[in-house]
């Protein structure tokens, strides 16, 4: 069952890890900005719709998949001998933050385990995405959001673990909806501002900074008392 402290944990995640997210897609901005014209593109207001629509997409991706993970987990819980299926849901939770925060910071890369496994999925999507460039309208950035949004990210997949336990396809995709949101400032920003800040997410003490609050975060949430 879905609590408030795991829609914060996913929104926390997603904010934290959002420096991780720069090195990932922001590539993929990158891409998106400098292939519209320069009246576009030097100008905040009229960026602003392509920058939007490129994330809204993204994150429609990520609850799409949170539903499905959702709905699949819901399934396999109708057939496990659970008792407290909320409890579990909060150690799965704690258990991949702390992972996230040890991928993050760079001490253990156990997560690009996953980031393998979805490369032959991303191998399929991919091409669709290179038809989308260059950038002619807000609805191509759309397009080009949701697909990339399903680009392998060990990141993404942590908090796909999280709506596996949520208890229901809804539930799994308000998940990823707050990590998605978690996300948007730092890729919002990457899109319509200055090189310095992806600098700056790369730094490797904003990294390790950041994956000591998601490790401590996480420790929080698998030692604090839970009440059925």
């Amino acid at each position: 069952m879905i609590t408030e402290i795991t829609l914060f944990s996913a929104f926390i995640a997603g904010l934290l890890g959002s420096g991780h997210c720069i090195g990932m897609c922001g590539g993929i901005v990158g891409a998106l900005t400098m292939s519209l014209p320069d009246n576009i593109r030097q100008s905040h207001r009229k960026l602003t719709p392509y920058i939007f629509t490129y994330n809204f997409g993204r994150i429609a991706s990520y609850t799409l998949a949170g539903v499905l993970m959702g709905f699949l987990g819901a399934q396999f819980a109708g057939v496990l001998p659970l008792d407290n299926p909320r409890v579990v849901a909060m150690w799965v939770s704690s258990i991949f933050m702390i992972l996230l925060g040890l991928y993050i910071g760079g001490w253990w890369k156990v997560l690009t385990y996953l980031e393998k496994a979805g490369q032959k999925l991303w191998r399929k999507i991919e091409p669709l995405g290179r038809r989308l460039l260059p950038v002619k309208s807000p609805l191509q950035a759309l397009g080009l959001g949701l697909l990339w949004g399903w680009l392998p990210c060990g990141l993404v997949y942590s908090i796909l673990a999280f709506s596996l336990t949520s208890g229901s396809a809804l539930q799994g995709g308000l998940l990823m909806l707050a990590f998605g949101l978690g996300t948007l400032p730092m890729l919002f920003a990457m899109g319509a501002t200055a090189q310095w800040l992806t600098r700056f997410a790369q730094k490797l003490i904003v990294r390790r900074i950041a994956g000591t609050m998601l490790i401590l975060f996480g420790l929080f949430i698998l030692f604090a008392p839970h009440h059925n």
